[in-house]
């Protein structure tokens, strides 16, 4: 049977508009005017026999029918994108992964020795949280926080930790610490991501914390880099720091540790999750952290 296709360039005019929320964005992005744009998505909307955005002056908003069609779309078009790259670039391209820097300076690349085509695989650091929006992102799997769904990927939580406390050791000898209320004395450095200070404490049975005292970081990594260099003392992940406190950087504080909580996912566009380097990569994951003891609980979530 002949396939009956629309035309490819109302197809991005409609997708680019879709995702971006604006003809004008979406112009910009295919390098038309925003009236191209306007007249692609009409003749799309003509094939089609149906609106997909309801007009509101110059306002879009994607009616029902538009948002479960670009749905499909976006993953189509990005299979389609690697499909492309593949052939252009001989068949074989780097895998393009992007992650926080605490995932990636104290986990990932220490293990990297371990990942049978490390040669192959092309590591960026996101300034904050890493961006899912894999039309834009360049990446091909992202490590992110948390485990929420994410519309048209598989995010696969992958690990799960406790916090406790970690110092330097020149700063614990020289403070003195013995027990758990000693570190109302030391300056705390706050995550301001997800701080569990007041967990802690009330874990340990210790009363007087105020949760004023200490700087405060943008995520885990800069906290604990920050307890390395002997500025306070952080509550850090243990998924993230056994091997810095292995190596004697860091020192451990006594027993007591919060509960437990997912902090990293496996994010994947839902059309590539099954590609086998894509699939490698993941499984490689998983099977480090089932290793060590320390991954979330298995669920994927597909998001419509």
């Amino acid at each position: 049977m002949a396939r009956r296709l629309p035309p490819f360039a109302a197809i991005r005019a409609f997708e680019a508009t879709a995702r971006h929320g604006s003809m004008t964005a979406a112009a910009d992005e295919l390098c038309v005017t925003p009236s191209a744009v306007s007249h692609q998505i009409r003749a799309l909307e003509a094939f089609l026999d149906t609106a997909l955005f309801e007009r509101e002056g110059t306002r879009l908003c994607l009616i029902l029918t538009g948002r479960a069609y670009v749905g499909r779309l976006t993953g189509l078009l990005d299979a389609l994108d690697d499909s492309t790259r593949q052939v252009r670039e001989g068949g074989r391209r780097e895998l393009r992964v992007l992650a926080t820097p605490g995932f990636a300076a104290r986990w990932l690349v220490p293990r990297l020795g371990r990942l049978p085509f490390a040669e192959d695989l092309r590591l960026r650091v996101s300034e904050g949280a890493p961006s899912t929006d894999f039309a834009t992102n360049d990446a091909d799997v992202v490590i992110h926080w948390g485990d929420a769904p994410v519309p048209g990927l598989v995010v696969e939580p992958l690990m799960e930790s406790v916090r406790y406390p970690v110092i330097a050791p020149d700063l614990r000898r020289s403070a003195g610490v013995q027990r758990p209320d000693d570190l109302l004395d030391l300056t705390l450095l706050h995550d301001e991501v997800m701080d569990a200070w007041g967990d802690w404490f009330a874990a340990a049975g210790v009363t007087g914390y105020d949760g004023i005292r200490g700087p405060r970081f943008a995520h885990c990594e800069l906290s604990t880099t920050a307890a390395e260099r002997g500025q306070g003392v952080a509550l850090a992940y243990d998924a993230m720091v056994r091997a810095t406190v292995e190596s004697g950087r860091l020192e451990r504080l006594f027993h007591t540790v919060t509960m437990p909580v997912t902090i990293y996912s496996v994010a994947t566009p839902a059309a590539r999750a099954g590609e086998p380097r894509i699939r490698g990569f993941r499984d490689w994951l998983f099977a480090e952290v089932t290793a060590e003891g320390t991954m979330a609980a298995r669920r994927d979530f597909v998001a419509e």
